[in-house]
């Protein structure tokens, strides 16, 4: 696929009160194609000041922001939705070729993504209020919810688009002004967001998009700034704990959607033939880069082997590529050093005694690609017991009771995704009840969706995003006494 004449197209500088312009001293970083290694071309490499020029932005535009009529701000989220729609196949052949997943899984991942604009849409016309009295009945309470104030969103480079939209819909819905810093490694898609959104009719200052090298360079200015109220970040656990200590300096509002380590159980009376393709899909979408990825499989021994032997044959099977190729099942891992980490954690668990059932190995020619991997006999010396994998790897742990299963699943400081696989719907609730997991796939591979709240508990996080609740995460409650005269 010839990628040029959408790159020609493509605003590459920082967007900044409505403009996009160069950084600081015309500095610019390169981003690559992880099929092939090759640069697809440069962007901009923001600086302190620039940073500092996008926040200041978003707070000059914050008041009349924040005063625009709820139905406006709708209608332009519903614009966004449509011309994201409209422009999927142009967006999902950047975001493959920035980041590497199969075009059919990009495409997948701009419908998804602009379904957030649609759904928050919806909910920017129905913040609601409360009008009541006291209970001494002096008093008329009213309680009225508004906008936080300016916002720092942060976004990852495993779903470029998705983890835009999910951040930034709330925050337009709720009438918030931002500054957005994508990742070094995926930022070309955000730079089409962001053209939707100005073409859809967003108004200056709303949005400002700051790419950069250096994360600490754009974010810590913001975060000391003493003008953001809010911090959306999806990342690493360690960098989400860093920031809500930098956030408590300016009692800044907090959401983190941080690591994950998900269980995927295997009960001896599930469906073994759904449970291997919910497996295949909570382990394999996205190449395995995902933080609700299955990265434990739990078995019960009596369908350990039948459930072993056809999910190694599937993945086995699966076609490795560039996912520009028509075809491609699985692309290559986002850069050198995801490659370094998995190929290290399979080593380890292989010398520590783990039988390969397939894969096992780096495939050798240009770009980043390991082959698709199963595991089993898994030592519990072994570090990809314990540490997310983040590539397509599926170890596989045997169990004997429920209670051995239950208490693998939770044996873990994170808590964001869970899946399940059981028939028998008493068991499944009861099972269900005891995973310590902000969400769970009951029977199913697939837990994101827009109307649902997405988020964890334990180390994986704070606040949730998507669903009726995601825009309460942009705003703050206000309650206004009022004497009841007689």
């Amino acid at each position: 696929m010839d990628l040029s004449p959408i790159i020609e197209k493509l605003n590459t500088g920082l967007f900044i009160n409505g403009q996009w312009r160069d950084a600081e001293g015309g500095r610019t970083l390169e981003v690559r194609n992880p099929a092939t290694g090759q640069v697809i071309t440069t962007i901009a490499d923001g600086s302190e000041a620039d940073a500092l020029d996008a926040i200041h932005a978003a707070r000059d535009a914050q008041a009349d922001w924040a005063a625009t009529a709820p139905r406006e701000r709708a209608e332009i989220l519903r614009r966004a939705f449509e011309l994201l729609t409209e422009r999927a196949d142009d967006i999902a052949a950047i975001m493959t070729a920035e980041m590497g997943k199969p075009l059919a899984e990009a495409k997948g991942e701009v419908g998804y993504g602009a379904e957030f604009f649609r759904w928050f849409s919806e909910e920017a016309v129905r913040i609601s209020g409360d009008f009541t009295q006291s209970t001494d009945g002096k008093n008329r309470l009213m309680i009225s919810r508004e906008p936080v104030g300016p916002c720092i969103l942060i976004t990852p480079w495993n779903f470029p688009l998705a983890m835009g939209t999910r951040k930034i819909g709330p925050a337009i819905a709720a009438g918030c002004t931002m500054v957005l810093k994508p990742a070094q490694l995926t930022p070309l898609t955000s730079f089409m967001l962001v053209d939707a959104l100005r073409d859809a009719g967003l108004p200056d200052g709303v949005l400002n998009v700051v790419t950069s090298s250096s994360a600490r360079r754009v974010v810590t200015p913001w975060m000391e700034s003493g003008i953001a109220r809010k911090i959306s970040f999806t990342g690493s656990t360690e960098v989400g704990v860093n920031l809500m200590k930098q956030a408590a300096d300016t009692v800044m509002k907090t959401s983190m959607e941080l690591g994950g380590n998900a269980p995927f159980l295997v009960m001896d009376d599930a469906d073994i033939d759904a449970a291997v393709e919910g497996a295949l899909l909570a382990k394999m979408r996205n190449n395995g880069e995902a933080c609700t990825a299955a990265n434990r499989i739990y078995v019960q021994k009596p369908v350990a082997e039948e459930f072993s032997q056809k999910l190694a044959q599937r993945i086995g099977a699966m076609k490795v590529g560039n996912g520009l190729d028509e075809g491609t099942q699985l692309g290559p891992l986002v850069d050198q050093d995801q490659l370094d980490k998995v190929a290290e954690l399979v080593d380890q668990a292989v010398e520590a005694g783990a039988t390969v059932l397939t894969g096992g190995k780096r495939i050798e020619g240009d770009g980043y690609f390991y082959a698709p991997t199963v595991l089993s006999d898994i030592p519990e010396n072994a570090t990809l017991r314990v540490e997310e994998i983040f590539g397509p790897v599926a170890p596989i742990v045997t169990f004997e009771t429920d209670d051995e299963g239950i208490e693998l699943a939770n044996g873990t400081e994170y808590g964001l995704a869970a899946y399940l696989f059981c028939r028998d719907i008493q068991r499944s609730m009861r099972l269900s009840e005891r995973i310590e997991s902000g969400m769970i796939g009951l029977n199913t591979g697939l837990v994101s969706n827009p109307a649902a709240p997405f988020g964890g508990v334990k180390q994986s996080g704070l606040g949730r995003e998507g669903g009726s609740t995601g825009i309460d995460e942009y705003l703050e409650t206000k309650y206004v006494a009022l004497p009841r005269l007689t």
